[in-house]
């Protein structure tokens, strides 16, 4: 048996998150394009950047769970056993939201973001929606085995799901100003997904399919928001709460 397995997953794992690291595209030319085709040409960029790197993990994912040629599930769950049979922590539960209250922490510090406070927090909202309609839509069709055998929701990771849409969302707001804030966004959910398999909660294929529907959960957000909410004098307040997990206080001042 050898380690070589586990490594390559957490390797794919990590490449898969950081490769929404892009670098802006060119404008086209006029004597490459018409003027008129550009903010089409644009549009087709943003949907293919905002799908691909979601699907190859979501496909790597339903891929290793039916095959082993490329990534052995299996033997990395027996390399589990052996390395570290006793491990348990709970530090998961906690680091899946830690993107949402550092880009918060932020914003209360005077470090602005992409977007203001009611902009962020709508895409925040539509990003859990979305993330969760489709993790528990794949569970519930699935019925794939934990294997600590505990019950039948391992397909996809619901944390790992989590980490990397919060991931994404700390990159779109301040992945800008600088790459370091993607780059520990992303090293914080591929954290979770590994701990995920640590604790023996989930297949390395239940990590891949989250981490893809995390990231793709937030691009869609972001790629469908039509930005309204710009009347900072609005009665409505969105607030995110995180006393008892995480929630969401929605007010409006009537006049």
């Amino acid at each position: 048996m050898k380690f070589s397995s586990l490594l390559v997953a957490a390797l794919c794992l990590s490449s898969g998150a950081l490769a929404q690291i892009k670098p802006q595209p060119s404008e086209p030319g006029p004597d490459l394009q018409l003027q008129e085709d550009a903010p089409k040409a644009k549009k087709e960029y943003r949907l293919l950047h905002a799908v691909k790197v979601p699907a190859l993990l979501i496909g790597l994912g339903v891929y290793t769970a039916k095959n082993d040629n490329i990534i052995n599930r299996y033997e990395i769950r027996e390399e589990r056993n052996n390395l570290m049979p006793n491990f348990h922590s709970k530090v998961d539960n906690y680091l899946m939201h830690a993107p949402v209250a550092i880009v918060y922490g932020l914003n209360i510090a005077g470090v602005k973001g992409k977007n203001d406070f009611r902009n962020r927090t709508l895409l925040l909202v539509k990003s859990e929606m979305i993330m969760a309609a489709l993790t528990f839509s794949f569970k519930s069709i699935t019925h794939e085995e934990r294997p600590d055998g505990k019950d039948e929701f391992s397909f996809p990771s619901g944390h790992t799901a989590q980490a990397f849409a919060t991931a994404t969302f700390m990159a779109k707001e301040y992945g800008d100003q600088s790459v370091w804030y993607t780059i520990g966004a992303y090293s914080m959910a591929t954290t979770v997904g590994a701990m995920r398999i640590m604790n023996n909660r989930h297949w390395v294929s239940d990590v891949f399919a989250g981490a893809g529907i995390g990231i793709l959960s937030t691009n869609i957000a972001y790629l469908t928001h039509r930005y309204h909410w710009k009347n900072k004098n609005s009665n409505l307040t969105v607030v995110p709460t995180y006393a008892k997990g995480p929630g969401l206080y929605i007010g409006y001042r009537f006049n």
